[in-house]
């Protein structure tokens, strides 16, 4: 058979179809006539494709749209002022990702942990949730978090060079990229140059010691109208940075050796205290409760050590205030602070999640918002966005935030780290009252750390 006869025979057929189509009462077509729709759309090159579309458009197949991905967020950094920040980032980021949704939940630092820890047990545990580098360790050891080494390689978008080496670091296990650093801060030295000007006394520089911040807070100190020449709180995360900057640490290296009641730790603890036997720092009583960046921001501290998230607090003072380098001892240290975002190991979206950490992390619009809102430092390599940060007032030595990062030394960490925290805590307290000296609450603090470490 030629193919005129093929094409002739073919028609017939579509015509015939067609003529019982029309026949029939008004119901959808039959399997027949669909099959022969499909012989047709497979044999015809041409002449017959407008009745194979009338067709197929009369009897269309429902389709239903991929619903998007729900992942859950928790994050403290973002409570109390910055909630709408990162809604508005949430907004940006589902708007480029429609095939996911992120659940927002926010809690306050001082619940956060608390809340994690139950959500995880009940098994309600957040997709992506952030830690701080000192919680960190502890969740790592559980297996509570994916490792992202896998995402990482498989995404061509992805550079880890973009992060500040010691912030990615920081939140490695075993070879694992547990996190990644959504932000990073430090700890310098808050001063009221207004009380600096009238007792006539020269601004903190680079090269001051304890001793010169001893010096000027006597001079500065009116306690008799509830002014305090300085305030550096007597605290875990003050003391283990003070025994850094008089070259001792908590334990050694391979946390074989506990060295925490070293001449050395000693001498720095004792360093701590003597602000307050000489009536230079508000003892907690006179204190009554209120946080020292309270009483800074008040005029009662004339010099005061706190963190740099504090600007965006003391940015209305009713006075002139800068920032200088924490003063030192044999040589100096400074915190380096960092929160992360990582994966739950156990999440039902780890490939979604992924893509929110990027985003959240790394995003030059997310670092834009943390700088521009005075949310956080965000944790990149990026000299632009330290531009935009350096050109920020007040401070006027916003330069000092990146003078003191290479002092900075990383907290000492353990799994049992809350209780070596406590420990301390306990320690400090004791030497503060009085019911120790400083060579006393350390030598009862050394088997205490050696008992954790096992």
């Amino acid at each position: 058979m030629n193919k005129q006869s093929v094409f002739k025979v073919i028609a017939l057929v579509v015509l015939f179809s067609l003529a019982l189509s029309a026949c029939a009462p008004a119901a959808a077509p039959t399997a027949v006539t669909v099959q022969q729709t499909v012989v047709v759309a497979q044999t015809v090159v041409v002449q017959q494709t407008s009745v194979v579309e009338k067709l197929i458009t009369a009897t269309p197949v429902p389709t239903t749209p991929a619903q998007p991905v729900t992942i859950t967020f928790f994050n403290y950094t973002s409570a109390p002022d910055h909630v709408k920040d990162l809604d508005a980032l949430v907004q940006i980021f589902q708007s480029e990702h429609p095939n996911i949704k992120v659940n927002v939940q926010s809690a306050p630092f001082a619940d956060y942990f608390t809340k994690l820890q139950t959500n995880i047990s009940g098994g309600l545990a957040p997709d992506v949730y952030e830690l701080n580098y000192d919680i960190f360790t502890g969740y790592a050891s559980k297996g509570l978090l994916l490792d992202m080494n896998p995402l990482e390689k498989a995404d061509p978008k992805f550079d880890i060079k973009n992060y500040y080496d010691a912030a990615n670091k920081a939140f490695t296990y075993n070879g694992m990229q547990l996190a990644l650093p959504d932000n990073f801060s430090t700890v310098v030295l808050y001063y009221n140059k207004d009380l600096f000007d009238k007792a006539g006394v020269a601004y903190p520089t680079a090269t001051w010691t304890w001793d010169d911040v001893m010096t000027a807070a006597k001079k500065l100190n009116d306690p008799a109208h509830k002014v305090w020449g300085m305030n550096s709180n007597i605290q875990f995360y003050e003391f283990f940075k003070k025994a850094a900057q008089n070259n001792c640490s908590f334990f050694s290296a391979d946390k074989t050796q506990v060295t925490i009641n070293s001449p050395e730790c000693v001498q720095a603890l004792d360093t701590m205290v003597s602000f307050i036997k000489a009536g230079v720092m508000p003892t907690d009583a006179q204190k009554g409760g209120v946080p020292d960046e309270q009483m800074f921001k008040a005029g009662q501290l004339a010099m005061d050590v706190n963190g740099i998230w504090q600007f965006a607090t003391f940015k209305d003072a009713p006075f002139k205030w800068d920032i200088a380098l924490e003063p030192g001892m044999k040589q100096h240290a400074t915190h380096f602070f960092a929160d992360a975002v990582g994966v739950f190991s156990a999440s039902k979206h780890p490939a979604e999640a992924w893509e929110w950490v990027k985003f959240i992390t790394s995003d030059p619009r997310a670092a834009q918002t943390r700088i521009t809102t005075g949310w956080s430092l965000p944790a990149l390599n990026n000299k632009d966005y330290v531009k935009d940060y350096l050109n920020q007032t007040p401070p006027a030595s916003r330069q000092v935030v990146f003078d003191s990062l290479q002092y900075a030394v990383e907290q000492p960490v353990i799994v049992r780290e809350s209780e070596m925290i406590d420990a301390v805590t306990a320690a400090l307290s004791n030497v503060v009252l009085g019911k120790q000296t400083s060579q006393q609450a350390l030598d009862a603090l050394k088997p205490v750390i050696e008992k954790l470490l096992k």
